[in-house]
């Protein structure tokens, strides 16, 4: 459990944790010099399972997730935030299911949102997974029990540069060495507060997220040019400064991708769903939520028609036409 300045949920975070049914655990608790009252709240608990690390200055949260990986003696490795609560039967449920699939090298599961009683339910199995990871992280980062052995066997890390976005990119390392899974049942209540890395680093998490997505594509050895792969960035990103002839990349890239998809690393069906739904919205911000409706849009939109994914109905189909017709800022003055 990473820490820095968190006074306020400290002290429930870790009696979440002591009050485990599972108690046979170290507890590694690793402070990246807290300015508050944190440490002297961590050590007026004396429990000889935990182990307190201060470091003597603050060198951020991977430089801490990655110094408790090395330390920790566990067969597994249980993640939390020093604001987030642990249900009791937590580590047991975890641990059982752990013990009873090998295959698994990561287990997580599902969450309640603290003050909103809001439970967010996350994707079961492997194959499920997987496909959704292609629209972001599913797996929830606190809610976590992996291998310590996968982890050391293959020298997986968190990476510094990933940050904030660093568990996104271990899952998708962790899905081509072992299966992940997400217990459908809530074991953990996360808060939310304007203080999570989280909120106040947003646009270098989406960032981070987009590059993590295009290296789990990339596992299906598609063999991108680097023009494709500028213009896959430009799609995901949802830019607005797309060109037609990205259009017209992007469906080439939709076809190679669906070639190289045949060993069904992603579920086929739902990865073409996945594809065809990117080009549906690529497509109607492009031609139909415009400013202004040049002949041009219209003629170049009839190009592409036929090699759409998802058919644009006749209705939407007339009125670009009639728009593109009549001048359109004219029809609405």
């Amino acid at each position: 459990m990473p820490v820095y300045n968190c006074e306020l949920y400290v002290s429930e975070a870790i009696e979440s944790i002591l009050n485990q049914t599972f108690d046979d655990f170290e507890f590694l608790i690793i402070d990246d010099a807290s300015t508050d009252k944190t440490v002297s709240i961590i050590k007026s608990f004396e429990d000889p399972r935990i182990h307190l690390i201060e470091k003597p200055i603050n060198v951020g949260y991977t430089d801490s997730l990655n110094l408790g990986l090395k330390i920790a003696n566990g067969k597994y490795i249980a993640r939390m935030d020093g604001d987030d609560i642990s249900l009791p039967e937590r580590f047991a449920k975890q641990i059982a299911f752990l013990e009873t699939h090998p295959e698994v090298v990561l287990c997580g599961a599902w969450l309640n949102i603290i003050d909103s009683n809001r439970i967010v339910k996350l994707p079961e199995n492997h194959t499920s997974i997987k496909l959704a990871l292609l629209k972001g992280n599913c797996i929830v980062h606190p809610t976590i029990m992996m291998r310590k052995q996968t982890l050391d066997e293959f020298s997986i890390r968190y990476e510094l540069s990933k940050e904030p976005a660093e568990d996104y990119a271990l899952w998708v390392k962790l899905l081509r060495l072992g299966r992940l899974h997400n217990l459908q049942e809530v074991l953990l209540y996360y808060r939310k507060h304007g203080a999570q890395v989280s909120s106040k680093r947003a646009n270098e998490q989406q960032k981070s997220a987009l590059y993590t997505r295009i290296q789990l594509l990339k596992y299906l050895e598609c063999n991108m040019t680097l023009k494709e792969t500028e213009t896959l960035n430009k799609v995901f990103s949802e830019d607005s400064n797309i060109s037609f002839n990205e259009i017209e990349i992007f469906q080439s890239i939709i076809g190679k991708l669906l070639v190289s998809n045949s060993s069904e690393f992603f579920e086929p069906n739902g990865f073409k769903i996945y594809l065809f739904n990117i080009e549906n919205r690529l497509i109607k911000r492009y031609f139909f939520n415009r400013d202004t409706y040049p002949i041009s849009n219209f003629i170049h939109y009839l190009k592409i028609k036929n090699k759409l994914g998802l058919k644009i109905s006749t209705k939407k189909e007339i009125k670009l036409f009639a728009k593109s017709i009549f001048p359109y800022k004219l029809m609405n003055s």
